[in-house]
């Protein structure tokens, strides 16, 4: 069969995968946290524990005690360079996001489908790769794999950063490669390495990992005037980020998040660090391969060890022979394995980015028995032997990540048919709520909302209201009251973006309550409210004077895919 069509049914395979039901599974974890500040461009996400220059710096409240209009000159103001990225990383992937939510509005699909999109172009460039470093039939059975296994279509279809930068390190691999071959290469690597940086500070990796390899293989590089212009082209490219952590540092004394957990800086803003917690080195030793496992197949897994183990084997009976085909694939999965280990902890997200190296060395593995089988049965039994198995091993490999991505629940027991993994987007019940809020707040627009604490909160409020004017949406006294076991993530997205971006007031249980204990049990109806929506976590156990001012209040029952009653949902009309 001509290895186009193989190569773009691998593809479509890739993309079903990843496409098929993409805005399914709650918005919640990190994703949350991205795609909220994307749909204003906004570093802000009402983390009391890791607050942003924006609110150290806004005129209502000058940060860190007054300091920063102090080193403003007087004049407490948010500076130009706040614009330029994060304070957490860097800003391509909220920029992306937000032409994507601008176009296909504020939903799941739309801040995931950058990320499938990346994820169906990441398979083809893993087909280059393994079709430079070793021959096209390597390329296309790692594309194959790459299309199937698990990890990457779960990172594939959330909005989550690594996506990105797998897309980013293939790429700037394959022209690597071709670097190698023609220096040209090496001012558009140059291009890729900035973008790659502007993605995640993680894309870092890159640098050691072609450092290394030219050292050891092609010294006389370093002396090409083209590898200096395309470093220097990543550093323009990246020179926002750096920007950024100049002037912070000499408004306030210290770098980004990311950066002055790096060099050991302890700011007073970032007393806790969500994400830092990655424990001692021997706790990242022992989770390394309990998370692999709970990432992968248990066939996956095996077809893995036994690559490595051929692999090893074969270093040992002839270190040199065998090094030098699989150089840059030991150098790349190496390096990055040790960064995980020692730099950024084995979390779920992170071992994504040993995917591509893993794939590879299981495709390297099944040629290599392929042709041993080859060898043993003669070509036409072996062929039917080899199509066989592949299409065994692919079909196990998609209703497994079907199973575990694409079903709203798995089926089976976790060690064989199940993965931790679907509890990173797991179906709770939370995109039921975000629709019904649509719905119910469909045409209309708040008469009534609180102040911000923050003036850049309040200009966006302005705009919010002044759009909704435009559109001639109907004014409606509404207040929403949550309460409950809510998931921190889901309430910033389903419930606080409306505030936030919308100007819906929103208030929780908690502090409902005490407004009404300290002005009066009619204190919101005097404010001119005049229908409340209380939601609550199906789970929430009612205070007593809940109970008494909801007694008589019928609630909307909100129910995830399963059936099960996910959140109640009372509309109190005074």
């Amino acid at each position: 069969m001509d290895r186009k069509i193989i190569l773009i049914a691998i593809l479509a395979l890739a993309a079903i995968l990843r496409f098929w039901g993409l805005e399914r599974g709650d918005a919640m974890n990190d994703e949350v946290f991205y795609a909220f500040r994307a749909v204003g461009l906004l570093d802000f996400d009402a983390a009391e524990f890791q607050t942003t220059p924006l609110e150290w710096f806004d005129p209502r409240h000058p940060a860190i005690g007054g300091t920063a209009a102090q080193n403003l000159g007087g004049q407490a103001a948010i500076p130009f360079w706040t614009k330029l990225s994060f304070h957490d990383h860097p800003p391509l992937v909220f920029w992306v996001q937000h032409v994507f939510l601008k176009v296909f509005g504020e939903n799941t699909l739309a801040f995931r489908l950058p990320s499938a999109i990346l994820g169906v172009v990441s398979v083809y460039l893993l087909y280059l790769i393994g079709a430079h470093l070793y021959s096209y039939r390597v390329g296309l059975l790692a594309s194959a794999l790459m299309a199937v296994t698990l990890n990457h279509v779960y990172i594939s279809r959330t909005g989550m950063q690594e996506s990105f930068v797998i897309f980013f390190m293939l790429l700037a691999f394959y022209f690597f490669l071709k670097a190698l071959r023609k220096d040209i290469y090496f001012i558009w690597l140059g291009v890729i390495l900035g973008l790659a940086l502007l993605t995640k500070f993680t894309s870092m990796i890159l640098i050691p990992i072609f450092s290394v390899y030219l050292l050891i293989f092609r010294r006389d590089y370093f002396l090409r005037a083209k590898l200096w212009i395309g470093a220097a082209l990543a550093l323009i490219i990246f020179s926002p980020v750096i920007i950024y952590n100049m002037e912070m540092y000499r408004a306030v004394g210290h770098f980004d998040f990311q950066f002055s957990a790096l060099f050991g800086q302890h700011p007073d803003v970032w007393k806790e660090q969500p994400g830092k917690e990655i424990g001692a080195f021997v706790d990242r030793i022992r989770a390394f391969v309990p998370r692999l496992i709970s990432t992968h197949s248990w066939l996956f897994l095996t077809a893995l060890a036994l690559a490595l183990t051929a692999l090893l084997t074969a270093l040992v009976k002839n270190f040199r022979k065998t090094l030098r085909p699989h150089a840059f694939l030991l150098i790349s999965a190496g390096a990055t394995a040790i960064f995980l280990i020692l730099l950024i902890g084995p979390s779920f997200r992170f071992l994504t980015m040993l995917t591509p190296y893993f794939v590879l060395a299981v495709a390297v593995f099944f040629l290599y028995l392929a042709d041993r089988i080859f060898l043993f049965f003669g070509r036409r039994k072996a062929a039917l032997i080899i199509y066989a198995l592949l299409a065994i091993f692919l079909s196990l490999e998609i209703a497994y990540s079907y199973n575990n991505q694409i079903a709203y629940y798995p089926k089976g027991n976790e060690r064989w048919f199940a993965s931790k993994i679907r509890f990173e987007n797991y179906n709770w019940g939370y995109n039921a709520l975000d629709k019904y809020l649509d719905e119910e707040f469909a045409g209309q627009m708040p008469a009534l909302t609180f102040d911000p604490a923050y003036k850049f909160l309040d200009d966006i409020r302005e705009r919010a209201l002044g759009k909704a004017r435009e559109e001639k949406l109907k004014p409606m006294p509404f207040l929403i009251v949550y309460g409950g076991n809510f998931d921190d993530g889901a309430l910033l997205w389903v419930i606080l973006r409306r505030s936030v971006y919308h100007a819906w007031p929103v208030i929780s249980l908690e502090d409902f309550t005490r407004f009404r204990e300290k002005e009066g049990a009619d204190y919101f109806t005097r404010l001119g409210f005049r229908n409340l929506y209380f939601i609550f976590t199906a789970n929430t156990v009612f205070l007593p004077e809940t109970t008494t001012l909801l007694k008589n209040v019928e609630p909307t029952t909100i129910m995830n895919q399963r059936g099960d009653k996910a959140f109640f949902v009372y509309e109190k009309v005074n």
